[in-house]
């Protein structure tokens, strides 16, 4: 009651009181103070303000001034078309053109005939490789490595050495390629319907994944025509050791056997091994040795846990097509010696 009369003696107090407990219940509202206590407080710093203007002065304006783009849809299209001219409305598919060989040798050999469907002769072919000036496929293929295939290459051996030392990495190299060569000699051993038991004990135990994991596939090859014979291209001055010339269900096919710690389930997974395949099919037509010619090749993969090998089968078409790069490699080797 106090409060009121001491209201009541300033004019329009009263009012003003009202009003606002008026407003209070209809709309909701904030109160905005600006005591002097608000302004005391420290000013933020702007992180603009420390920056050297003078210095940067061109960019501090761009940044501050800037709004927004002054570039619309229709802009950007003058600009194009001012820069690269109006845009085609058909543009023809410009294929890659595939590089040709100087020397160019055709796969299939047209002065020699094809090897009938049967063959009287059950023993298979074993020529010896002739030690002569010639390169191998293997010599000629390590020595026209791409940059990136090296790159790979010695990264991987240079993190098995980190972790094996040089030495272990050595035996480790070393022991992979001892167990290719059982893992060869076995096969061989299969095809000659010689007895395994007569092999050695440690040599079963080293190969028994491998002979295992290629079961299903030993089961598609029959008519053995080579094994582990020379070959040597006596046009193109190269030669090689082929593990296996035999048909592959109905096919004549040069086999490569591959083992493998990783799965590579897909050809381009085998890297190099195509370009091996089809230099060998190459050099047996051209090789006066055999009266015979080979269309298709095929690379086993096998695993030494015993888990189902990989089969890449190689038709005509595919085996012309990795001929004609067997070709540019050996042109790229024969240029650098």
């Amino acid at each position: 009651m106090q409060f009121l009369q001491i209201l009541s003696r300033k004019p329009r107090s009263l009012e003003v009181l009202f009003q606002i407990l008026f407003c209070r219940k209809q709309f909701p509202y904030r109160c905005l103070s600006t005591s002097a206590c608000v302004y005391s407080r420290k000013k933020k710093e702007n992180s603009y303000e420390q920056v050297d203007q003078e210095k940067y002065k061109n960019l501090v304006r761009s940044v501050t001034s800037y709004k927004t783009s002054a570039q619309t849809p229709e802009t950007i299209l003058e600009e194009d078309n001012l820069l690269y001219g109006p845009p085609a409305k058909h543009r023809p598919s410009i294929k890659a053109r595939t590089k040709t060989p100087k020397n160019w040798i055709p796969l299939i050999n047209p002065s020699k005939g094809i090897l009938p469907v049967s063959s009287d002769s059950n023993v298979p072919m074993k020529i010896g490789l002739q030690r002569t000036k010639m390169p191998s496929v293997t010599r000629i293929l390590q020595q026209t490595l791409s940059p990136e295939q090296v790159f790979y290459l010695e990264r991987w051996k240079q993190k098995m050495i980190e972790e094996l030392g040089k030495e272990g990495f050595e035996e480790y190299t070393k022991n992979l390629f001892l167990q290719g060569e059982l893992f060869h000699s076995a096969l061989e051993s299969i095809f000659l319907s010689e007895k395994t038991a007569a092999r050695g004990q440690s040599e079963d135990d080293v190969v028994a994944g491998y002979l295992s994991s290629v079961e299903h596939v030993l089961e598609d090859i029959s008519e053995v025509k080579a094994l582990e014979s020379g070959v040597h291209h006596e046009a193109l001055q190269y030669l090689g050791l082929v593990d296996c010339v035999a048909k592959y269900r109905g096919r004549l096919c040069v086999i490569d056997w591959k083992t493998s710690e990783k799965p590579k389930p897909f050809l381009q997974n085998t890297y190099d091994n195509p370009l091996q395949v089809a230099a060998y099919i190459g050099a047996i037509n051209h090789d006066a040795n055999y009266d015979f010619q080979v269309c298709c090749g095929l690379i086993v993969v096998a695993y030494k846990d015993g888990s189902p090998a990989h089969p890449h089968f190689m038709d005509p078409d595919l085996c012309s097509q990795y001929w004609n790069k067997w070709l540019l490699r050996l042109e790229e080797y024969m240029d650098r010696n």
